[in-house]
């Protein structure tokens, strides 16, 4: 299966990407949402963080509290190592297991942090969605509702702009419109479709 690893920063218009590609019935690996479902209730990483620190680190009803969490492994460089140990090799494994099942054409692994967390082992080819960061706070914050502040916080903790690009093997601007978008991905598609043909 050739696989296009799709990222980009805050705001950027990674989810409108993916979501185009998937329009046109490509697969769409969301490494967040399996990032999500790996720690639901019951499952194994979700037993292990509640064997480690008590029931803090739930909810009333037992999803994990999330902010506690956050704060916890933050402040302590130790926790926040040993829950990635736990969370990390079991969101590669979904991600592995969602794209084998794949019967588009190709498939794409949606993931924010898709250099840091190496998963663009996992894709043939790279694409990054980029916008000046001056329009990710502008995003970002109009669509979260979150401080600008916030915003610059998370941007300074992910790759940099610049570097992100240099990476990738395609990029898109999507400083325009949502139609503009769509025109920069439709011969990127053809191209995808092209590359998975001749793919082995």
């Amino acid at each position: 299966m050739f696989v296009l690893g799709l990222t980009g920063g805050i705001g950027s218009g990674k989810t409108a990407a993916s979501n185009f590609f998937a329009s046109l019935g490509i697969l769409v690996v969301d490494a967040d949402i399996v990032a999500r479902e790996i720690v639901e209730p019951g499952k194994p990483a979700w037993q292990a963080i509640k064997d480690r620190f008590g029931d803090d680190a739930l909810q009333q009803d037992g999803t994990l509290n999330r902010a506690w969490l956050r704060q916890k492994v933050f402040a302590e460089p130790d926790e926040r190592k040993w829950l990635e140990s736990q969370t990390h090799p079991r969101i590669r494994d979904e991600i592995i297991s969602q794209l084998a099942a794949a019967t588009s054409p190709y498939a794409v692994l949606a993931s924010p942090l898709l250099f840091e967390s190496r998963q663009n082992e996992l894709a043939d080819r790279t694409l990054v969605i980029d916008v000046p960061e001056e329009t990710q706070v502008e995003r970002a914050s109009h669509r979260d509702s979150n401080q600008a502040e916030q915003i610059r916080r998370i941007i300074a903790a992910q790759m940099p702009r610049q570097e992100r690009l240099d990476r990738a093997d395609d990029s898109v601007d999507n400083s325009g419109s949502l139609e503009d978008l769509h025109q920069h991905l439709r011969p990127l598609h053809q191209m995808y479709l092209q590359l998975a043909e001749n793919h082995v």
